[in-house]
């Protein structure tokens, strides 16, 4: 019997593994994205995620900037939100700059940089030509931190040319960044090239236009309208948010633009949040607000908060919203009744409460028994933002299930009745999963119906999934590998909000 025989086992038993791909991801619609001015972050990178507003603090944003007191409110509410998306909005004309990549392990300790002799590079300003920053033997002997390096160069370089550029290190990133005095589109910051003095160290600052190095440079750009800024960010990173503020808007026409763009966004779902602290909104006799401008627009993806002590209201109310989860058990909610951690109640008499309501605006009110609630938890057009939100979980989860069944069966989904009913078995499911969150439960149709579903019949499962059979198609449908037009009826559970009580007495 042959003990080390080099004959595989392979020519008799083959043996194929198939990995599955990974399944598709939805958009995710629980994320909130702020855009503001504030020039932490610049118009290349564009967006950062925050887990804490405390992490934007230590990023450098002020703790007066609009992104971070709309963050606190966000990050304030329960169940607190594990995420927020802060965009650039190039609100002003920007800066040119040089953003280094981060420096090696070797280059993060002091030593590496007191050490240095006589040394230099060249960089170039807004196209202006190269100036050489020169340096004496020793000029970084003096520095006791990353910074004072930072210092050092700043000084070769105001030696070099009065008002050449900034320059800073960031120890978030562990990268130093120059930066150009003027704005605009020719505002710019080179690469740094080789100095011809000593050292040359601009591989060391790690500036240079190396592959893999990290470096990148950020031309200065002119200012963007807030129109500008949304269609930017759903292009670029429409499927990484949900819910939009921009709390440095300033006019209502910009709002207004903003939020015509949300409501014709068909690529990716989106809703906008406003808050107004217009004295008009609560005063029946003026139409000038923009909560009644966007009413009478009848945007169902705008939501306008009245608050008149914080600026940034809406976004707690967002917060409350987006944290919902339809993966898990009866968990979905209605707006009204929640509270808003860091928003001040507004005290209000009757008549101001009305108009507030009259305008399809919402706000955070206090009740005479010791009470406060968000009221009435509605979008510009009068629909429950709640509705809207689910409605918009509800069609990504369906779309995203149906996509998946397509792409993970490993041959085909054969285009019969029984490989159309495995579709509708996919529908049903997701169908499912929205009756355990109560978004949608058992009741009446109330409208005209399809397939064997009539008007004021009862659902008893909350839904309805309707296709004909195969041999209804034509064809030229069949040749084109569709399945017959699939019709799903959902009746959507509500939520009470008001309550009427009449009580009999008799003695």
């Amino acid at each position: 019997m042959p003990v080390n025989s080099n004959l595989s086992v392979g020519n008799l038993v083959q043996v194929g593994i198939n990995l599955s791909p990974l399944a598709a991801q939805s958009q995710n619609l629980s994320i909130d994205l702020v855009l503001g001015n504030s020039a932490v972050i610049n118009t290349v990178e564009r967006m950062r995620t925050y887990t804490s507003a405390t992490a934007m603090l230590t990023d450098g944003f002020s703790s007066t900037s609009p992104e971070y007191l709309s963050a606190v409110l966000w990050f304030e509410q329960a169940p607190q939100p594990s995420s927020l998306n802060v965009g650039r909005w190039a609100q002003t004309v920007t800066a040119g700059q040089l953003i280094c990549g981060p420096l090696a392990a070797a280059q993060l300790a002091l030593s590496y940089w007191t050490a240095l002799g006589a040394a230099s590079f060249d960089i170039n300003v807004n196209g202006s030509g190269v100036t050489p920053i020169n340096f004496s033997s020793g000029a970084f002997s003096t520095a006791t931190a990353l910074s004072g390096v930072a210092s050092v160069i700043q000084t070769a370089v105001d030696a070099a040319e009065s008002d050449l550029a900034t320059v800073v290190y960031d120890p978030v990133y562990t990268r130093f960044e120059f930066t150009s005095p003027t704005t605009g589109t020719t505002s710019s910051v080179s690469f740094l090239t080789a100095g011809t003095t000593g050292t040359d160290i601009s591989t060391k600052l790690v500036g240079t236009n190396l592959a893999g190095n990290g470096a990148y440079v950020v031309p200065g750009v002119a200012a963007e309208s807030a129109l500008a800024a949304v269609t930017l960010f759903d292009t670029q990173f429409g499927q990484q948010w949900y819910g939009l503020q921009m709390p440095s808007i300033s006019t209502d026409a910009d709002t207004l633009s903003v939020a015509a763009f949300i409501e014709a966004s068909t690529q990716n779902k989106h809703i906008f949040g406003d808050t107004t602290q217009e004295g008009a909104v609560i005063n029946g006799n003026d139409n000038s607000s923009i909560a009644y401008q966007l009413k009478q627009l009848g945007y169902n993806r705008t939501a306008t908060q009245y608050s008149s002590t914080n600026p940034y209201a809406v976004a707690s109310l967002f917060a409350r919203i987006l944290t919902v989860d339809y993966t898990a058990n009866n968990s979905t909610i209605t707006l009204a009744y929640k509270q808003e951690p860091g928003i001040t109640a507004e005290n209000l008499n009757q008549t101001q409460f009305q108009n507030v309501v009259a305008d399809n605006c919402n706000a955070f009110l206090a009740f005479n028994n010791n009470t406060a609630i968000i009221w009435p938890g509605v979008m510009a057009s009068g629909l429950y933002i709640d509705v809207i939100t689910g409605v918009d979980n509800f069609a990504v989860t369906l779309q995203t299930a149906i996509y998946n069944a397509l792409y993970l069966t490993p041959t085909k989904i054969p285009q019969t009745d029984p490989g159309v009913h495995s579709i509708v078995t996919v529908i049903e499911a997701v169908c499912s999963q929205f009756v355990q969150n109560g978004f949608i439960a058992p009741g009446t149709w109330t409208v005209g119906g399809f397939g064997s579903l009539k008007q004021g019949q009862f659902m008893p499962t909350g839904y309805y999934v309707y296709v004909p059979p195969l041999a209804s198609q034509t064809t030229a449908q069949r040749a084109s590998r569709k399945t017959p037009p699939i019709q799903v009826a959902i009746k959507l559970a509500g939520a009470i909000q008001d309550v009427n009580v009449i009580v009999n007495v008799n003695q």
